[in-house]
């Protein structure tokens, strides 16, 4: 009787549960999948997706499917099945961030320099998931932070700073609506040189300004302003919650063929503090500490090297058999080693292209292993369309001119890959840039460089032609600064011993998105014709016609001739460096064919030892 009563008690009590795990369900999916609901997909981010699941699934709300590897695609990050996300000590933190690029109102005043100054409320109003994205540099690098910049709110991620170096570079980033604060160094706004005791300064203010922020007790993404970021990071970091510090390094061979930690067991190659993850532990903030200790101690080591000191003090054992991670340093700090061919090095993302080859997607590119200084930097990023320029920088006023290189296959492919065989390749190439030069100059048009075919590397220190181990492919499209002195094309020479200057752009140039239509589709053919027959001339005319006839071996001006000569001859470097021999570097000469016995020979004595 009593049973018999009670049973729509608990009919009734089982329906409304169940109508409240379906109400439940759907307010949960509809959050996830309806189009308005941005806010409610933003908060979920960096969240570990299994973690979400298991804790949905505690609440009753949602199953955990089954992620097997045939669900997921190259390079996605992997879910942590067997554990869940070790959140930071949560940090008070602004619920919003203003947005990036928003410029001050119209009127308004510059604050004080005090009101720039690093503390914790300035980082605390830039934290998004207890996380800050931080570079630095003074005036002269004010394009690369601004790409820096471009480049990670492209990705949507704006939990961002920039540290000034000098005010100049302060008042030019606040006034352009980007996150900055005063580091107090009161730097040059010029550019300063790698190596340069100034550069070294600089490298100490890295290590100062680490120190300063980890007490705040935020995790720091520290980077340099010569890199890019191509995919948002963050998601990737949080892969690695037991981590104490990760950091990139100057790996060229691949230890894994997928986006796993490189193994550090075979990773001999220098950690490289360009691009590194530092969490707020007890023992990344003791690195930190006695690594500024050690560079303020003594002005002669660099950074790089005394990080690198430091963690090599103690290097193993692992930390487990599946995260990659390493004790090292005290044996406490748990180290991890970022992939090489994700996290680029100049020379795994522009010569081996190591990320493609693998079949990867890469998360960030540093301009290292290049030449020709800050000018090379820039200009291989602009091969690679990774740099942002102004529209003014698409539309030179007195017009562009291109060519296709005319390349026979045997000077590519033939026999073996040597000196020889490469300097017969650049050579062949060289000659046929000089008259483009020629032409660009007497038309007052901008060069827009060629593709460059190499056969061999180009490093500072004796090699068999490539990298043993690496993954560089022969012939491959070298970076122009492997033969050509970028930063000397750029740079300006006085006309009267020179003649005029030669403005030049990347071989990637007429490929760019940013490229405006216009520009792309006004084009005028030029043919070399011979001098004195019908239409040829040297004008540089803008008529409607769509052929522009130009003379061969024209010598209109022996003066203007020898000026360009001059000028031109200082456009080529070096390739380094044979084996076996003192001084290793061979000379490229510009005028090669006009020299019936050089020879791709290095120095043979100190007296020979300059460019030709």
């Amino acid at each position: 009787m009593e049973v018999s009563s009670s049973r729509p008690l608990f009919v009734t009590i089982y329906a409304t549960v169940l109508v409240g795990v379906i109400f439940s369900s759907f307010y949960v999916f509809s959050a996830l999948y309806s189009p308005d609901s941005t806010s409610a997909f933003q908060c979920y981010v960096y969240v570990d997706p299994m973690t979400y699941l298991k804790k949905e699934k505690k609440r009753g709300i949602l199953e955990i499917p089954d992620f097997s590897p045939l669900d997921r695609k190259p390079n996605s990050s992997h879910l942590a099945a067997e554990g869940a996300f070790l959140a930071p000590s949560p940090q008070p933190q602004r619920k919003w961030l203003k947005p990036v690029w928003e410029v001050p109102p119209t009127g308004s005043k510059m604050p004080p320099l005090k009101a720039f100054r690093l503390t914790k409320e300035l980082v605390q109003r830039r934290v998004k998931d207890n996380t800050i994205i931080v570079t630095f540099g003074n005036y002269a690098f004010m394009d690369f932070i601004l790409s820096w910049v471009k480049h990670l709110t492209d990705l949507g991620l704006e939990n961002l700073l920039v540290g000034a170096m000098d005010t100049k570079l302060l008042e030019a980033l606040y006034w352009k609506g980007v996150p900055v604060f005063d580091m107090g160094s009161h730097m040059s706004t010029i550019d300063v040189g790698w190596g340069s005791p100034t550069f070294h300064k600089m490298g100490r203010e890295k290590v100062i300004l680490i120190d300063a922020i980890l007490p705040f007790g935020y995790e720091l993404l520290m980077c340099d302003t010569d890199m890019v970021w191509l995919k948002n990071p963050l998601p990737y970091l949080a892969r690695f919650p037991e981590a104490d510090v990760l950091t990139s390094t100057d790996q060229v061979v691949p230890t894994v063929i997928d986006d796993r930690l490189d193994i550090w067991q075979q990773v001999g190659a220098a950690y490289n503090i360009g691009i590194f993850h530092w969490r707020p532990t007890d023992s990344a903030k003791k690195l930190a500490k006695e690594w500024k200790d050690m560079l303020l101690a003594d002005d002669k080591i660099w950074d790089q090297n005394g990080f690198n000191e430091l963690v090599h003090r103690q290097l193993g054992p692992s930390f487990d058999e599946d995260s990659g991670l390493v004790y090292a340093y005290d044996g406490n700090l748990k180290l991890g080693l970022l992939p090489a061919s994700i996290f680029c090095s100049g020379h795994t993302y522009f010569v081996q292209a190591m990320y493609h080859q693998l079949r990867l997607e890469p998360y960030a590119v540093h301009t290292t292993f290049q030449y020709a200084g800050t000018e090379g930097k820039r200009h291989r990023l602009r091969e690679a369309m990774v740099f942002y320029d102004p529209p003014e920088y698409y539309d030179s006023p007195g017009g562009f001119l291109t060519f296709k290189p005319s390349i026979p296959k045997s000077l590519l492919l033939d026999g073996a890959h040597n000196i020889e065989s490469h300097f017969s390749l650049v050579n062949y190439q060289i000659k046929q840039i000089r008259t483009a030069l020629a032409i660009a100059t007497l038309l007052k048009r901008t060069l827009v460089m060629p593709p460059l075919w190499c056969r061999l590397d180009r490093l500072w220190f004796p090699h068999p032609g490539v990298l043993p181990g690496s993954m560089t492919r022969q012939p491959f499209i070298c970076p122009l600064d492997h033969v050509f002195e970028v930063n000397v094309m750029l740079k300006a020479l006085p006309k009267e011993e020179f003649g005029p200057g030669i403005s030049m752009r990347e071989y990637s140039f007429f490929d760019n998105p940013l490229m405006p239509s216009q520009v792309k589709e006004s084009w005028l053919d030029v043919q070399l014709c011979q001098e004195g027959s019908q239409n040829c001339n040297v004008s540089n005319s803008t008529s409607r016609l769509e052929v522009l006839k130009f003379p061969k071996r024209s010598t209109e001006d022996k003066t203007r001739e020898e000026k360009f000569k001059n000028r031109v001859k200082r456009y080529v470097g070096i390739w380094c460096c044979v084996e076996n021999h003192t001084p290793g570097h061979i000379y490229y000469d510009m005028y090669w064919d006009e020299k019936p016995s050089w020879k791709p020979l290095p120095p043979q004595t100190s007296e020979d030892d300059h460019p030709p």
